[in-house]
């Protein structure tokens, strides 16, 4: 089992990615508003003030979305996200991960 975790800039495709998740056979996943540091110290800290210019057309608000899967939807996720987004080599779509996980307590049989 994984923990899959996708910080999604392009928060406009989050629908589509969730009904991509149902698709591919991912029936569930947590989605978490979420803000990038560089944002918060860009806009909140004095100091960091000069950095704003370096955010500029940035977003500044992105969803977090997390979903314990199997470790075969690895691969289709990452198509998915590709598929929609782009490829995230590229940058500005967001950020892609993957967690071992050692136990999950809580899911339905049938994901677990």
């Amino acid at each position: 089992m994984k923990l899959a975790v996708l910080i999604l800039n392009k928060e406009e495709e989050l629908e589509t990615l969730l009904e991509g998740f149902i698709e591919i056979g991912i029936s569930g996943a947590t989605v978490i508003d979420s803000m990038g540091m560089g944002h918060i110290l860009s806009s909140d800290v004095p100091i960091f003030a000069g950095l704003r210019f370096m955010f500029t057309g940035s977003r500044p608000y992105n969803k977090t979305i997390l979903s314990v899967i199997k470790d075969e939807k690895i691969e289709p996720l990452k198509e998915l996200t590709s598929k929609i987004l782009g490829p995230m080599d590229k940058g500005g779509s967001g950020i892609l991960f993957f967690l071992d996980l050692s136990e999950v307590i809580g899911l339905k049989p049938e994901i677990a």
